[in-house]
């Protein structure tokens, strides 16, 4: 049995796991023109799911855990982190961060365990920040799409890797 990767193909994780196609239409709308037979024998084929993932604007990183949860794989090491994902945790610890600045903690990882998508909760969290109050939300992975969607609202951002959970913390400054 093959391992699923970031580098590996669409194609090939359903040709192997035809039911792993319920987990890709979980995780994103997007995923619904894999229906089509055409699309599934041609960008199927040349489609690994880094590429998937980031047509589909969703973490690579939360995309791989779920395929390899629905293949009964065990979850990906850190090591398997995309390069994004490792410059992000490399960050210094941010003048901004005081832990008795945190008014607000919300843990995105069960909610993705139910299969659920947790960005409009923590962008909803976010928007009730003022200025100089932290968010702090904890996930299995990097959220670099969400962290970029804050960054882009005027949100300053820091993760922290701590054992299994990724610390996200996000501020208005």
């Amino acid at each position: 049995m093959k391992e699923i990767t970031l580098d590996t193909k669409i194609s090939e994780i359903l040709n192997e796991w035809p039911e792993l196609e319920h987990t890709l239409l979980g995780l994103s709308p997007s995923f619904a023109k894999l229906n089509s037979p055409l699309l599934r024998r041609t960008v199927a084929k040349v489609t690994s799911v880094r590429q998937a993932a980031s047509i589909a604007g969703i973490d690579s990183g939360h995309m791989l855990t779920m395929l390899r949860k629905g293949a009964g794989m065990e979850p990906m090491n850190a090591s398997d982190e995309s390069e994004e994902a490792r410059d992000i945790l490399a960050a210094p610890r941010p003048g901004w961060f005081a832990e008795e600045r945190i008014v607000s903690r919300f843990d995105a990882a069960k909610v993705l365990e139910l299969g659920s998508v947790p960005m409009a909760k923590i962008l909803e969290e976010s928007k009730r920040l003022s200025e100089g109050e932290i968010f702090q939300f904890s996930t299995p992975f990097v959220p670099a799409p969400i962290i970029e969607i804050l960054i882009n609202r005027g949100y300053d951002v820091w993760c922290r890797r701590i054992e299994d959970v990724v610390e996200n913390y996000v501020i208005k400054q």
